[in-house]
């Protein structure tokens, strides 16, 4: 089960935890916070953790990201509707729709593609 410790922090999980500036339970941010902005992504530098965004990373870390290569097989993504994880290539190919409960991604993240995966 899922559980929100402080919204403003980070939501933990006994598989993973999700830190930022989160402004709800869903992975919005206060950088990223429209209805669509629900996922958050995990890097190399931080494998226990995934960020709304890398603003939210950049906030809380003294180091540089470490990006995850699109062919990795790690689940690197998370969809903050239902939790699934998705690898880099299943999210790349998802067509900004979660493969597991539908709940729509923001197109506009493709914009930042490069600063979260290694192509």
């Amino acid at each position: 089960m899922t559980t929100v410790i402080d919204q403003t922090q980070q939501i933990y999980n006994s598989d993973y935890t999700i830190k930022g500036q989160l402004v709800d339970s869903h992975t919005r941010c206060v950088h990223y916070h429209s209805q669509l902005d629900i996922i958050a992504l995990r890097f190399k530098c931080c494998p226990n953790t995934f960020y709304p965004c890398f603003k939210c990373h950049d906030e809380l870390n003294n180091h540089s990201i470490d990006k995850f290569h699109v062919g990795d097989h790690d689940k690197v993504v998370i969809c903050g509707d239902c939790f699934t994880q998705l690898t880099a290539d299943e999210y790349l190919k998802s067509g900004s729709i979660c493969p597991s409960c539908q709940g729509r991604f923001n197109p506009g993240c493709s914009l930042h593609y490069k600063l979260y995966f290694e192509f």
